[in-house]
């Protein structure tokens, strides 16, 4: 699409950034010496659902200009003016050359812990004062929340916001069923009253996000998304990301109550709690060293049914080995729990002394103990045949895994050890005797159902 050279007397200079329903770019006017960002909406067309869009639209946009006027934070957006015409309006405000906390949710990317402490340090005044206005944002998620490269933070996007100084009934700017559900409170998805409490639940959800890598809540559909944030406990950050400390984790365990008698009551009561907070400083060789891992274990056959966010939570629950040659690893019958995925180099497996067979990169090795669950006995041992480099996985570690993690890990052995059984079921047959032919299985029972089937697929 053409950009335009002038909105309403300003000086169009670049499109910053374009969504469903609306465009900002970077505009000039003489009447501000910084230049300003102007957010472009077009109205839908003349059709019902048209109209309808246009109407949720201009409140939007209403509420936007109402609350503006009443904040004025170094860490909020400041808007100058909104302005409605026929088949557009348009929002200007302040110019804030940064990019979205999006960038910074995945565990590659993620920021060190003290620079989201930083941030989320300075949300939390921001939606202090934005209380303290009568202002409740209701919408606050890592893409309203701009950074630059000094940390300075920016929240935007108050055009969901709800005046509580109003009531709901009489307040035109109020929309039901807004906001992002993966960070929305209990009582948000509820559909109950909502104070500034609400806000800070889901500043909670930015802050497990920014430093886990991954949402607290993940689910298949919306239904069991909305269960798990009604009903279930998020994981501690710390399990995912040791960097992080447990004093940290009650931080977030109280942004994050479902109770709102044991939510933090303002803003100011969780920033205070942040800067009590002694956290440890994330060095960045240990960063660099982590995607590189990443990468490592992508490629691997054992993690191919894998998400990215389940090998990120792996790389914090394992550790990193690496052996020479002729080292025994497992021995048979130990009871040591711990196994090992291979990555680099061979192993061999035996028993009583006899060799069974080897392994290369991207297999398991050790993990009978683990399946069993009566005497937790190593059936075979394993030696390696040259330096190699493998994941040891720690079962205690696992079990404080997410359940997505640990489902996936018992899917993937249960896998590699039926078809590690079978390969050594057909090495074997070569050394015995000829099998006892049978006959087709003719009983009633079996005959019947057969039949049933018959039916059913007819």
């Amino acid at each position: 699409m053409e950009i335009p050279e002038t909105i309403g007397g300003y000086r169009i200079v670049r499109e910053v950034g374009r969504g469903a329903t609306a465009t900002v770019y970077e505009a000039r006017h003489p009447k501000y010496k910084e230049p300003v960002a102007l957010k472009l909406i077009r109205f839908g067309d003349e059709s019902r659902e048209g109209t309808n869009l246009n109407r949720r639209l201009l409140k939007l946009l209403r509420a936007e200009e109402s609350v503006a006027h009443r904040l004025d934070h170094p860490n909020i957006i400041r808007v100058h003016e909104a302005v409605v015409e026929s088949s557009r309006a348009y929002v200007v405000m302040e110019y804030f050359p940064g990019v979205t906390l999006e960038k910074y949710c995945g565990f590659e990317f993620r920021l060190p812990a003290h620079r989201v402490m930083s941030i989320i340090f300075k949300c939390c005044m921001a939606l202090d004062h934005a209380f303290r206005q009568g202002v409740v944002h209701r919408d606050i998620k890592p893409a309203n929340i701009l950074i630059n490269e000094k940390d300075d933070v920016r929240i935007t996007d108050f055009g969901l916001a709800l005046n509580i100084s109003k009531k709901i009934e009489s307040d035109s700017t109020f929309i039901m069923g807004v906001g992002s559900p993966a960070y929305m409170s209990p009582e948000q998805i509820k559909g109950y009253p909502l104070n500034q409490k609400t806000d800070l639940y889901s500043l909670g959800v930015v802050m497990f996000h920014l430093l886990a890598g991954r949402l607290p809540f993940r689910a298949v559909n919306p239904a069991q998304l909305v269960y798990k944030i009604i009903n279930a406990d998020p994981p501690s950050v710390s399990q995912l990301n040791p960097d992080v400390s447990e004093r940290v984790d009650a931080v977030i365990r109280k942004a994050m109550e479902k109770d709102l008698y044991s939510r933090y009551k303002n803003g100011a009561e969780f920033a205070k709690d942040l800067a009590a907070v002694r956290y440890k400083i994330v060095d960045e060789e240990d960063v660099r060293h982590d995607t590189l891992r990443f990468a490592m274990l992508r490629k691997q056959g054992f993690f191919t049914e894998f998400d990215d966010v389940d090998l990120w939570e792996i790389l914090r629950i394992s550790t990193w080995r690496k052996v020479g040659r002729h080292v025994k690893l497992v021995s048979e019958g130990d009871s040591e729990q711990r196994f090992g995925v291979l990555l680099e180099g061979r192993v061999e497996l035996s028993v009583n002394g006899r060799r069974v067979m080897e392994l290369g990169p991207g297999t398991i090795f050790g993990e009978l103990a683990w399946l069993d669950s009566l005497k937790h006995c190593q059936m075979m041992s394993v030696v390696s045949l040259e330096p190699l480099t493998y994941l040891e996985i720690n079962p205690a570690a696992l079990a404080l895994a997410t359940d997505e993690v640990q489902e996936t890990f018992r899917r993937e052995v249960a896998s590699v050890v039926a078809r590690r059984l079978g390969t050594l079921a057909f090495s074997h047959a070569g050394h015995c005797k000829p099998a006892t032919p049978g006959t087709p299985n003719t009983s009633t029972s079996f005959a019947t159902n057969r039949f049933d089937m018959r039916l059913l697929n007819e």
